[in-house]
Order: structure tokens, then sequence, then C-alpha cells
């Protein structure tokens, strides 16, 4: 139970690594309010989790939701212990034949989204006094280069966000971290094409697709007083596919 009685908010939280982040750390004791776009996909992931984890409808690229989120977790639990920023999105576009609303869409739920949910959350952590915890989430990608432009560029301004934040916010407290996964067995991943799906796979030492369970494992470290002296740094879950 190392995130007992401890209060979270989850973005992203519907499916893939969100889901499972939202469900490791129920089974760690902490009450998780699990976010996402999707009104009806977040109700029916937390459904089963005996009214530990409470759904919360938000669009983390639009100021005024991801605060309407956060004074939700404020009236309700009275604090936040732990912001884990999940929600991303992607799209197959090469550089040349990039459309800008595919540019602002990934940039925007990456890394905009960060920067508004992190800025509220560490808001409402300052208040309430909270030694509190970050955790974005970049890509292996963001070292490698390998992927669209405006997912590769999102995931590497998320490692500068953390290592920012991770400096200010230290006089608080408050930890900042970047967790970073290689190539996972989630839904995002369905619309890869399947000659780029073998080839990433083919560049993995442990030869296979990391599960959403196996990042969740590593985000509760982070969170939990295991990691007290650990902030500014990438925590690369990614089978040996990139040192970092």
């Amino acid at each position: 139970m190392k995130l007992k009685n401890k209060i979270a908010f989850v973005t992203g939280a519907a499916q893939g690594m969100g889901a499972a982040i939202v469900r490791e750390f129920v089974a760690q004791g902490a009450t998780v309010y699990a976010a996402d776009i999707n009104a009806e996909a977040i109700d029916a992931s937390v459904a089963d989790l005996s009214g530990k984890a409470h759904a919360v409808v938000c669009n983390v690229m639009d100021e005024a939701s991801v605060q309407a989120a956060m004074a939700r977790i404020n009236n309700e639990a009275g604090r936040l212990d732990i912001l884990v920023n999940n929600a991303g999105t992607g799209s197959v576009d090469s550089f040349l034949d990039t459309p800008v609303e595919n540019w602002d869409r990934v940039v925007g739920v990456n890394l905009k989204g960060s920067f508004l949910c992190a800025r509220e959350a560490a808001r409402l952590m300052v208040s309430k006094g909270i030694a509190g915890s970050i955790i974005n989430f970049s890509s292996t990608g963001a070292a490698t280069g390998e992927g669209p432009c405006h997912y590769i560029a999102s995931k590497a301004g998320i490692m500068g966000l953390t290592r920012s934040l991770a400096r200010e916010l230290a006089a608080q407290k408050i930890r900042v971290n970047t967790l970073v996964p290689g190539p996972t067995d989630t839904p995002m991943m369905s619309g890869i094409p399947d000659e780029w799906m073998q080839s990433m796979i083919a560049a993995i030492p442990l030869g296979r697709l990391g599960q959403p369970a196996e990042i969740a494992h590593a985000v509760v470290f982070l969170a939990s007083d295991d990691a007290s002296f650990v902030t500014g740094q990438n925590l690369a879950v990614n089978g040996g596919s990139a040192f970092i």
C-alpha cells in the first residue's frame, strides 16, 4: 500500500497505460480522479473500482476544463498529492506532409495539456502545503528521434518542462519526473502500420512490446515515498530500446 490515503489525478485514464495506472494506484491505496475527454469511456473504465476511482471528463488542452477538474478535487478531497500527465495523442504524418492542424492537436494535447495540468496541480499542492509528485509522460522517441515530427517535438518538450518544473518547485517539496515508455501494447499503437511495428519490436533488445502494467509499476515508484530523493529525472521503461 505505497500510496495509502493519497489523492491522485490521472489523465488519459480511459484505456491503455492510463487505465492500468488508475488500477495500480487504487491497489496501492490511493483515491484516484481518473480523467479523459471521452465521458462514456472513462465511466466504463472506473465502474468496477468500488468508488476508489472517480470519473472526470476533462479536455487537457482547455484551461477552463482543467481548472474545473482541479476545483472538483479540491472541493471533494481537499488536496492533491499526485498528478500523472499521461494523456497523449499522435498522428502518422511525414514531415513534408504534416498538416498544421495535426501539429496543433498533437502538441496541444501532449505538451500544452501537460503544462496546464501541472500548473493547476502545483497551485493546489502549494496552497495546501503538499509535498506532491508530478509525473509527466514522454517517449523513448524523444531521445531517438524516431517518429512523426509533432509527436517527437512534443515529447522532447515534456522532458524540458519536467527539468524546469523540478528546479522551480523543489523549494515547495514537489517532485517532478518524466516517465519515458518505449513501445507499449496499447490501443494507440493500433494505428501504426505493421511494417513500422515490426521494425520497432526488432529494435527492442528484450524482443517485445511493454505491457501497460509494467509502466504502471514504474509510475507507482515515482509517485511514492520510495522516490523521495528523485526529481528532474527521466525514468525509461523501454526494454533497452534506448538509454536515456
